[in-house]
């Protein structure tokens, strides 16, 4: 006489692309924990100053933007001291960007992982949004304290109440960099050039993304058509507005940028969940 068996654990193919499985995740979350932990420790394990690169790497792109755009250039950041002003758009662009960058080579890095044992594979870039986003609260921090010395300077900064959509904003930066690093670590597994397409584009990217030049700048020279039409660019436009008062934020930005974020993180779900039944075939 045959007893159904009863199993702890099934593993079955995924019906639905647009799933992240949330239920099992949360079975994972010990590994999900150790990803976030190894991201965050390992990056600079062996290296002299360790975790202070957190500070140092910000602190010295804001100072570079100053010297050249504002000292040379002579660029015009809105009475906003121009130190704080790079601040601000190199904290919230680097969430983007490392969420970006680090998801875009899930597939190709963790190939010895992904073939041996069966997890969620979307546990991956989840941990890295995770982890950066302590590696952000990190460079937040600092940007707080330069905020509060220049307060104390007498400069004349403003921030308002909208500064409680923050957390908005950064979902925004974290469906858009995790969207397009699904989309693309999809891509890298039939073409591995991509691998360095990114790193190359990301840095022309920073440069339409207002995180150093003003959108004042741009309404000068007619060419505000290549950053309204870029989400990244109405992010940092925003997350300026709302931390220092100066900035230029329409409804159609905030609109726009919401359904672009949502609209690129349900496709790289369907993509990443595609690929992802394949994807060892190929690497």
């Amino acid at each position: 006489m045959n007893k159904e068996e009863n199993w702890l654990y099934e593993i079955n193919p995924k019906n639905n692309l647009f799933d992240l499985n949330l239920k099992e995740v949360w079975r994972y979350r010990d590994l999900l924990f150790l990803f976030v932990k190894r991201d965050v420790v390992t990056v600079y394990k062996q290296t002299i100053l360790g975790p202070l690169w957190y500070l140092i790497q910000p602190l010295f792109t804001s100072i570079v933007f100053t010297l050249v755009f504002n000292k040379i250039a002579n660029i015009s950041t809105g009475g906003i001291p121009p130190f704080l002003f790079n601040l601000a758009g190199i904290t919230s662009w680097n969430y983007f960007k490392d969420c970006l960058t680090e998801t875009s080579d899930t597939f190709k890095k963790n190939q010895a992982i992904f073939g041996k044992v069966y997890f969620p594979r979307v546990i991956m870039p989840m941990s890295v949004v995770i982890s950066n986003l302590l590696k952000f609260g990190i460079q937040f921090g600092i940007f707080i304290c330069f905020y509060l010395y220049f307060v104390f300077s007498g400069s004349v900064i403003s921030p308002n109440i909208y500064v409680l959509t923050y957390p908005i904003v950064l979902l925004c930066m974290a469906m858009l960099g995790l969207g397009l690093g699904m989309i693309i670590s999809s891509m890298v597994t039939k073409y591995r050039d991509l691998t360095f397409l990114v790193s190359f584009g990301v840095q022309l990217l920073m440069y339409i993304s207002l995180v150093s030049l003003p959108y004042s700048l741009f309404k000068e020279n007619n060419l505000t058509w290549a950053v309204d039409f870029n989400p990244v660019a109405h992010i940092i436009e925003y997350s300026r507005f709302v931390l220092l008062g100066e900035g230029s934020v329409t409804l159609f930005g905030v609109l726009y940028t919401l359904i672009i974020s949502v609209v690129v993180f349900l496709f790289g779900i369907l993509v990443f969940n595609k690929t992802e039944k394949s994807f060892i075939d190929t690497i």
